[in-house]
């Protein structure tokens, strides 16, 4: 199915959704389930799966029909994401910092750098990347230093930049920088760059990709610091023009909120797959002559796993329709990021309860799970600044706690 395909069904109704969801489970169970655990092992790029996303339209589900892509919603987007970190969520981490960067070319872009960039994000022939963060600043985005400044016909860049997800196979990276470091408050002198390089390539004039952050898990992708010094970038590489200028930080808080849903996504993937190996576990395993899922301990974590993980898709689809709907859903998107990811904690450490000793072992995928779950929490703003969001909008309206 390309994105072509897929088109038909931008605004889907539920027949429509699902087909695109069963046609990306059938991937993920035929394609990537079986190399996923020799691949995570050897934290092995997934190159030729990749290849095989592109295929299927994945790389422009939510890029509009104009530039080729899907023009699918924000809800669906999520479902696809699920099935894939079902499978392995190696395959979500390549796709969502691509899907970060192609909003905001979309959504704020001059008409060139629309024209440029979007119909090959689409085809996935090129892949992007999406970094705000720097070794001293993660959460605290304000407290950024690297810094573009004037020089000549464009700017000259220079500092650090960390965690940078599909940093080095990318071909494009929107990146965060200063323009103005004396601007108060810090956030209005700041913009973003779309920078194109050759992805693989780790040394380019200027510009030094560091090797790739050794993990606990999100294995396969991977993630890097980039260097800057005296890199030059032409002026039209700005984001948005010259009406881009010190506009980066709203810009990348819109695009932000696509990262959290997805974080959600992605939380919903692993207690999908957690849940999933448990029962099955439990309906084999035995102990005092009882199927283990018969103890009353079992059903209990069995139960709590299936409630959370129903509560968390349901604040996933709240916050998909709520962006979709008013452009901006820091709240929404907060809260479901938070609950969920914290969820996806607890529920695939119960699913290492649930197989006792085994799910302590790489026999079982659980302890995978596990790994990839404690990420959730911190990527995409940490769940304390989920937190401080929430309570922040509730001080200036109560009505958001009841949802009215």
């Amino acid at each position: 199915m390309s994105a072509a395909d897929l088109s038909a069904a931008a605004g889907a109704v539920p027949e429509e959704r699902r087909a695109i969801v069963e046609t990306v489970r059938d991937f993920v169970e035929r394609e990537v389930m079986p190399v996923a655990p020799e691949l995570e092992r050897n934290d092995t790029y997934p190159l030729e799966l990749i290849e095989q996303m592109a295929e299927l339209g994945l790389f422009g589900i939510t890029i509009g029909e104009e530039w080729g892509g899907a023009g699918l919603d924000l809800g669906t987007y999520a479902e696809v994401t699920v099935e894939l970190v079902r499978g392995w969520i190696a395959m979500s981490a390549v796709l969502n910092t691509h899907l970060m960067t192609s909003f905001l070319v979309e959504a704020f872009g001059t008409d060139e750098q629309r024209q440029r960039y979007l119909p090959r994000l689409a085809r996935g022939e090129i892949r992007a990347a999406f970094v705000m963060s720097e070794p001293h600043a993660g959460t605290d985005v304000q407290r950024i230093r690297t810094v573009a400044r004037p020089a000549g016909d464009g700017y000259e860049i220079n500092g650090q930049k960390m965690w940078v997800t599909n940093g080095l196979y990318s071909g494009l990276v929107a990146v965060l920088l200063k323009t103005d470091p004396t601007t108060d408050p810090p956030y209005k002198g700041m913009s973003v760059f779309l920078i194109e390089k050759e992805g693989g390539q780790t040394e380019m004039p200027g510009m030094t990709i560091g090797p790739p952050i050794q993990k606990l898990g999100y294995k396969g992708i991977e993630t890097v610091e980039i260097a800057f010094d005296d890199y030059r970038i032409p002026a039209s590489q700005l984001l948005g023009g010259p009406e881009g200028l010190g506009m980066g930080f709203r810009y990348c808080m819109a695009g932000i909120e696509h990262g959290r849903i997805t974080q959600t996504a992605r939380a919903v993937g692993l207690m999908t797959a957690a849940l999933e190996a448990s029962l099955k576990y439990a309906g084999e395993r035995e102990t005092f002559g009882k199927k283990i899922g018969e103890h009353q301990a079992i059903q209990t974590k069995l139960a709590l796993m299936a409630t959370n993980l129903r509560a968390s898709r349901l604040l996933m689809q709240s916050a998909a329709l709520a962006k979709e709907r008013n452009g901006r859903a820091d709240v929404e998107a907060g809260m479901a990021k938070m609950f969920s990811t914290e969820a996806a904690v607890d529920a695939t450490r119960m699913a290492m309860q649930v197989h006792g000793g085994y799910g302590y072992t790489k026999e079982f995928v659980v302890e995978r799970l596990y790994r990839d779950a404690i990420a959730l929490t911190a990527g995409e703003g940490s769940n304390e600044i989920q937190q401080q969001i929430i309570a922040r909008q509730l001080m200036r309206d109560p009505s958001v706690g009841v949802g009215r």
